[in-house]
């Protein structure tokens, strides 16, 4: 359960990618963060109701402001700086603790990459991003787009700066299967009709969670986001920066909040967009998730019976009626999947579609992409284009290797929280609660709730509130129409945190800055370069 990466790091088969965010889909459709519906709610079991009136009350309670001695050999080492290969940007390597508690214990070395303040104007110290997952890589995002794609004026006064968190990309990955298991994992029916097809999901969740204890039994133990959020003030006091100044999109916003309650005294200039509700509970989580794609695919039925070429509905088709459409064709893959001319067999079925679809969602410029590959596949009985948007979604390369994003998102996600669900029988009597959310994608994304149930480390955190009392200003955006961090994230987020301010974006898409809204990049690059924010409740279109 949590987001995903944040638009523009990647493309969607040449179109920029929304700051995803890893629900329970990480089980199969590459998670994010998020769950469930209303407290109490049909689908709401005890446990989950309680977990979350336990939430309610507690908070996030920041650390000591003095730095522990054991800790002081981490915060005063030097960074040796070399070139990455890329033009305009140097590497080094981060120590860190493996275990904050225990730091003799061991350490974890994280990858660090920036690009130095261009001028002109005054430098205003380190700018740090995060693209989101659990599992994006913020390297990458930042050499692909942060470093050369955020406003020039930003980029003149900020060092550009990101870590990979630990276990993610080339902090020490975490890689719980190879490709050719990850082609069979990806293909797993996450609708199971009966009881062998459901026993085959559950031996899917075993097998992936085994491979990951088995890759790293000790780092898995250690790549909560607590910890991620102790790395980044490790970081930050080795770049020589009194304040944490930081950009983070969708479960960005998670770990970006969670630095601000355990550090907020080190509170600098902090945009949290596509946020994340930290005091909500798995199931909740997805449960609301499952409602923002819902209510993503509403927006583009009524867009896509608008064009000549929409094979879901033509003009007057309800939105209703265009999710029955698309609900058929997904039956149809299940019980008979489709060519795809894939090198290495792969044919396009249920989960493989569904996912192409999803992946749609995050951003309305991939619409066009999504009504052609829909076409393709059901007028031509040909699935490559909805491989393709899933491929990209599970950053699948052409020669059927994976990057180490599901494998991280689990592993984060499945620590951060206890599970969903912890059997079949309860996820089937959440049924009704996610159909109702979502007809079209309810039944799935329930299913892809249990992978955690199975994992070979015990949750160590819980659902809990951030204050950050005495930070400063700290801004949250919200997207209306946000399909993987539902706009009432960044309501209950900006509420929670005692100097937040909510900035709202009235559109579609996951994240907002960059995206086209002169209004609202106005109002980030103001707070970042001036450290004034906007008025608490400013609206953009």
């Amino acid at each position: 359960m949590h987001a995903r990466r944040s638009p523009h790091r990647k493309a969607l088969v040449g179109l920029p990618r929304p700051g995803l965010t890893f629900l329970a889909v990480a089980a199969l459709l590459a998670s994010a963060c998020s769950a469930g519906s209303a407290g109490g709610s049909a689908g709401s079991g005890p446990s989950d109701a309680s977990t979350a009136a336990q939430a309610a009350h507690a908070a996030l309670a920041p650390l000591p402001e003095a730095t522990p001695s054991a800790l002081s050999p981490y915060y005063t080492q030097r960074l040796g700086w070399r070139g990455c290969g890329v033009p305009g940007f140097e590497c080094a390597t981060l120590k860190a603790p493996l275990d904050y508690k225990k730091p003799g214990a061991g350490d974890v070395r994280l990858a660090v990459a920036r690009r130095k303040a261009t001028g002109p104007g005054r430098r205003i110290g380190s700018l740090l991003v995060n693209p989101g997952g659990p599992g994006g890589s913020a390297i990458g995002y930042l050499q692909q787009y942060a470093g050369i794609g955020y406003p020039a004026e930003v980029r003149a006064r900020y060092d550009m700066v990101a870590v990979d968190p630990r276990g993610v990309a080339r902090s020490e990955p975490v890689e719980c299967l190879d490709g050719r298991e990850m082609d069979t994992y990806t293909q797993t029916d996450v609708t199971p009709d009966d009881d062998r097809e459901t026993t085959r999901l559950v031996e899917a969740y075993k097998e992936f969670a085994e491979g990951c204890g088995a890759d790293a039994p000790k780092l898995l133990r250690h790549v909560s986001t607590v910890e991620a959020a102790r790395d980044m003030d490790l970081l930050r006091a080795v770049l020589g920066d009194e304040k944490l100044h930081y950009v983070g999109a969708s479960y960005g916003t998670f770990l970006g909040a969670t630095y601000a309650g355990l550090f907020p005294d080190r509170v600098g200039r902090l945009v949290l967009d596509g946020a994340m509700d930290p005091s909500l509970p798995a199931r909740r989580l997805n449960l609301d998730q499952t409602q923002g794609f819902e209510t993503a695919f509403r927006s583009f039925a009524r867009d896509c019976v608008r064009q000549p070429d929409c094979p879901l509905g033509g003009q007057g088709t309800t939105p209703d009626q265009v999710g029955r459409n698309l609900r058929a064709f997904f039956d149809r893959l299940d019980a008979r999947p489709i060519p795809t001319g894939d090198p290495d067999g792969r044919t396009l079925g249920e989960s493989l579609a569904t996912t192409g679809v999803i992946a749609a969602m995050y951003d309305e410029s991939a619409w066009e992409q999504l009504r052609e590959a829909l076409t393709s596949a059901m007028d031509e009985n040909d699935g490559a284009g909805l491989l393709m948007l899933s491929d990209s979604y599970y950053e699948r390369d052409a020669g059927g290797d994976y990057a180490n994003l599901m494998s991280a998102n689990a592993a984060v996600n499945c620590l951060d929280l206890p599970p969903a669900f912890e059997t079949p029988d309860e996820v089937r009597r959440a049924l009704p609660a996610f159909t109702k959310a979502s007809p079209v994608f309810g039944g799935g994304l329930a299913w892809s709730a249990l992978n955690c149930a199975y994992w070979p480390v015990a949750a160590t955190g819980e659902p809990h509130r951030i204050e950050a009392k005495g930070a400063a200003p700290i801004l949250v955006v919200g997207t209306t129409r946000d399909p993987a961090t539902p706009y009432r994230w960044a309501q209950s987020l900006a509420g929670q945190l005692s100097s937040g301010r909510l900035l709202t974006y009235e559109g579609d898409g996951h994240t907002a800055y960059g995206r086209g809204s002169a209004c609202i990049d106005t109002a980030i690059n103001t707070y970042l370069l001036r450290g004034t924010p906007p008025a608490d409740g400013k609206r953009c279109r």
